[in-house]
């Protein structure tokens, strides 16, 4: 190695950004718990019991949006009730 090579400074990758914006928006899912929504939209709870994301999210109208979360909150509850109901009928110890 050349000595010009050993005393150039070394560049360093920029500090990593916070999980969840400062513009996060915390909705309560009925409990003391509650969700935050970055930019990519609220979490969606399929009904098979994965989780998905809203594809059209940032290109939705704060209206559009509202409505949305309203009725993910709504849905969201009962498709995690039904997931719980499913895991107490397969009983303690079973994997499915």
């Amino acid at each position: 190695m050349s000595d010009e090579q050993e005393s150039a400074p070394h560049l360093s990758l920029p500090a990593p950004e916070p999980q969840y914006s400062q513009d996060a928006t915390k909705v309560p899912i009925g409990s003391e718990q509650g969700a935050k929504f970055d930019a990519l939209g609220p979490l969606v709870v399929n009904s098979d019991g994965t989780l998905s994301r809203i594809a059209n999210w940032p290109n939705m109208t704060e209206i559009e949006r509202e409505r949305t979360k309203r009725i993910l909150i709504a849905r969201n509850q009962i498709r995690i009730a039904n997931q719980k109901e499913k895991e107490q009928e397969a009983g303690p110890g079973s994997t499915s």
